[in-house]
């Protein structure tokens, strides 16, 4: 069987970039956010959870049905029972997909312990059957994978990576952890490299990529065909035109903190968001402050008072006074890796 063509990206001369799948965060706004600063090559959506009594999920299909960015869209499922995970991706293919994804990353406990995610990597002969169904029900677009490079350790990654070559798989999405690692811990950049050179399909390098800087560094030493970023785009909006930036030679654009504050307004401005009680709207704000603030404030100042703000006024203002200061000021476009 052969692999099949991904979609145009935007800048064919560049390596690929991808905005990774996250949960409560990847959806149709965050998508348009994105946009408005800068998209990347390829969106993937939140997960389709997938069981014997699922449906599709609306506001998730409303990534792929509503979306006006312009950029390919690809549906992520998450689950293990080979007839549903086969039903939902023919229900998925319907719409207007750039592709069906298929989740076998998520470090949630939650999530591996029910054998899904994560949890699949540690069983190969179960990835072997699930990617041989969806890719003779997907043949008609790109059937893709987001892993990682082992559960707890490494000792299938190969055997996997022979497995995603069998099915012919379109792309492969690698985080450079382990599923027990979470997000703490070195990244085997590595590995990453070995199943450049061992699989068939395109590699997108994805663990870390914190600055256009460190994405330029792990392309050079992955030779993957493009890097996915997750949550340090939720921190930089702007991460993407920075990589092509530093990817061409270019300067990077600082980014003045004026426009980190403006980014929050736009982030605010979520439809619907009126009609969610106060506490759950500030916390929803909160989540895209947990990763702003680490690159606005290094000390944790600014992450420390935020968490802290029990009202929208409360939290407007702190953001006000820690990003309207200086106007001098730009948001760092390198952090510490360690993070």
């Amino acid at each position: 069987m052969f692999q099949i063509s991904l979609p145009q990206s935007l800048h064919p001369d560049l390596p690929l970039t991808a905005l990774a799948p996250m949960q409560d965060v990847t959806n149709l706004w965050f998508m348009k956010v994105i946009a408005h600063y800068g998209s990347p090559d390829y969106f993937f959506t939140e997960y389709f959870r997938v069981h014997d009594t699922s449906r599709l999920n609306r506001s998730i299909l409303a990534a792929i049905t509503e979306n006006d960015t312009g950029r390919p869209v690809f549906a992520q499922m998450i689950g293990e029972s080979i007839p549903d995970l086969v039903r939902t991706a023919r229900e998925l293919c319907r719409y207007d997909i750039a592709g069906v994804d298929l989740n076998m990353g998520c470090p949630a406990p939650r999530i591996y312990r029910k054998n899904v995610g994560g949890g699949l990597l540690r069983e190969p002969e179960k990835v072997d059957r699930i990617l041989g169904e969806l890719r003779s029900t997907v043949n008609d677009r790109p059937l893709t994978v987001k892993m990682r490079v082992g559960f707890e350790n490494t000792d299938n990654f190969y055997e996997i990576l022979d497995i995603i070559n069998c099915h012919s798989i379109d792309l492969l999405s690698l985080h450079g952890r382990t599923v027990k690692d979470m997000y703490h811990g070195e990244v085997k950049y590595n590995l990453i490299a070995e199943a450049v050179r061992r699989v068939d399909c395109p590699v997108l390098a994805n663990g870390n990529i914190n600055s256009a800087t460190i994405a330029k560094q792990v392309l050079s030493q992955t030779g993957a065909a493009g890097v996915m970023v997750g949550r340090w785009a939720i921190g930089n909006p702007w991460i993407f035109n920075q990589i092509r930036q530093a990817l061409r030679g270019e300067a990077i654009a600082p980014v003045p903190l004026v426009e980190v504050r403006n980014y929050i307004d736009r982030l605010w401005q979520t439809p619907n968001l009126e009609t969610i009680p106060m506490s759950s709207r500030v916390g929803y704000l909160k989540m895209f402050l947990n990763y702003i603030a680490v690159l606005v404030d290094a000390e944790g100042d600014f992450l420390r008072l935020m968490r802290k703000t029990q009202t929208e006024v409360e939290l407007l203002n702190l953001c006000d006074r820690i990003l309207l200061a200086d106007s001098n000021e730009n948001l760092a476009n390198s952090t510490d890796s360690s993070l």
